[in-house]
């Protein structure tokens, strides 16, 4: 009790306070709400210590800051872990000016070894000041395997917690209606003039909207970009937790891509015990519509949201197939109608992850003139042979023609 404990949810979305935290921190019972987050409370009004999306930062910003040396430290963890995956490139949603400069670090003595879209972090407590900042950060970032070139905007929370925005509001335990709708992280004009501008300084925008609301919101301030004169960026809203059926189609009409989740659509205890009882089953049915999105053009990039969940494409791609667990194949399936096929699930884990990431022209594909961007694996995932995409392993990982991974 005599020493502050920050332990952060899975999700990234809450983090646990103890008492000694709160009051380092200064958070009493009088401490309003921030704009971008909620301090739950107990029946006094006092806080309880859980402390939701920009609430946490009311204590996070007393934590000892992490030195560059560990910083260089975890990417260079990072990038063995993926690649023992079978991971050649990525996008870092999330990358701090600190991140970055590890990043560079790594690129300026050739340890590096993946291709790495940085996301620069949009802070939702300043406005379009900061693209000034955003600015120079890409301008500052070089090497052939590292680009700063999009902007990672968090639109809303997280369904579990009700902080993802939503066009209508959550249910309490009874199955009615509250008044909450969740938060908008950015009000829409703001979300709006932000894409703009952004876009028209040639910025990829990269847009975090879990609930339908906000993913109408990311799709409205696309949409005002194209009328603006749009740069043709490669514009993607990932997560897409809940998409209105009518907001489907727009993906393919804005030229946004749907960057999506596949392990995250299946049954298991947040999806039963938190995210359904808070949305009711009309609205449950509407969750990851990788199928739907498929059948009105969309252009799908599979990606994991690591370390939220497993970083393994295969995993991602077995239950973008089935729906189901890999741990559990005999489950419920959920949503079997969204469920899509091999080929497809396949191609949005290669292609359309290099499309998303700016560099389908030379990777994301096995053809001739195209990187040696390679992941082999122990099995066949086709044919008379073929194992369940779960049960494979990566073999050898190569990037650039050059062995990054070998297992034993």
């Amino acid at each position: 009790p005599d020493r502050p404990v920050f332990l952060v949810n899975a999700d990234g979305h809450g983090a646990w306070v103890n008492s000694r935290a709160l009051e380092l921190a200064g958070v009493a019972a009088d401490a309003p709400d921030p704009v971008d987050g909620r301090i739950e409370r107990d029946p006094d009004g006092g806080p309880t210590g859980a402390l939701h999306e920009g609430a946490m930062d009311l204590v996070r910003r007393h934590l000892p800051p992490s030195g560059p040396d560990r910083q260089v430290e975890a990417h260079r963890a990072g990038q063995q872990h993926l690649h023992e995956l079978g991971v050649t490139a990525w996008s870092d949603a999330w990358v701090t000016p600190a991140e970055l400069a590890a990043y560079q670090t790594l690129a300026d003595v050739g340890e590096l070894t993946a291709r790495v879209t940085a996301a620069l972090w949009w802070e939702r407590d300043r406005g379009l000041e900061q693209i000034d900042d955003l600015v120079a950060q890409r301008g500052a970032t070089h090497g052939e395997r590292l680009s700063a070139g999009t902007v990672k905007i968090m639109a809303d929370g997280v369904v579990e917690n009700g902080t993802a925005a939503m066009l209508e509001p959550y249910l309490d335990p009874d199955g009615r209606p509250t008044t909450n709708v969740g938060l908008r992280h950015l009000d829409p004009e703001l979300l709006t003039a932000a894409v703009v501008e952004l876009d028209r300084l040639g910025f990829q925008v990269h847009v975090h909207a879990i609930g339908d609301a906000a993913v109408r919101d990311a799709l409205d301030a696309f949409a005002a970009a194209r009328r603006a004169g749009g740069s043709g960026r490669r514009h993607t809203i990932a997560h897409l937790q809940v998409v209105a059926a009518e907001d489907l189609p727009r993906f393919a009409e804005l030229g946004v891509i749907a960057n999506a989740q596949p392990y995250w659509a299946q049954f298991e205890p947040q999806m039963t015990e938190l995210t359904l009882p808070l949305l009711g089953p009309v609205r449950g049915d509407l969750q990851y519509p990788w199928a739907g999105l498929l059948a009105h053009g969309a252009v799908l990039a599979f990606g994991s949201d690591w370390p939220v969940s497993t970083a393994d494409p295969l995993r991602g791609v077995e239950v973008a197939i089935t729906r189901t667990d890999p741990e559990h194949r005999g489950a419920q399936p959920f949503l079997p109608e969204q469920r899509i096929g091999l080929h497809d699930a396949l191609v949005a884990a290669t292609r359309g992850s290099a499309f998303v990431n700016g560099t389908a022209d030379s990777t994301g594909t096995v053809a001739p003139g195209m990187a040696a961007d390679l992941a082999v694996l122990d099995g066949r995932l086709v044919g008379r042979d073929a194992v369940a995409p779960a049960d494979l392993t990566v073999a050898l990982t190569m990037v650039d023609g050059v062995i990054v991974h070998e297992a034993p």
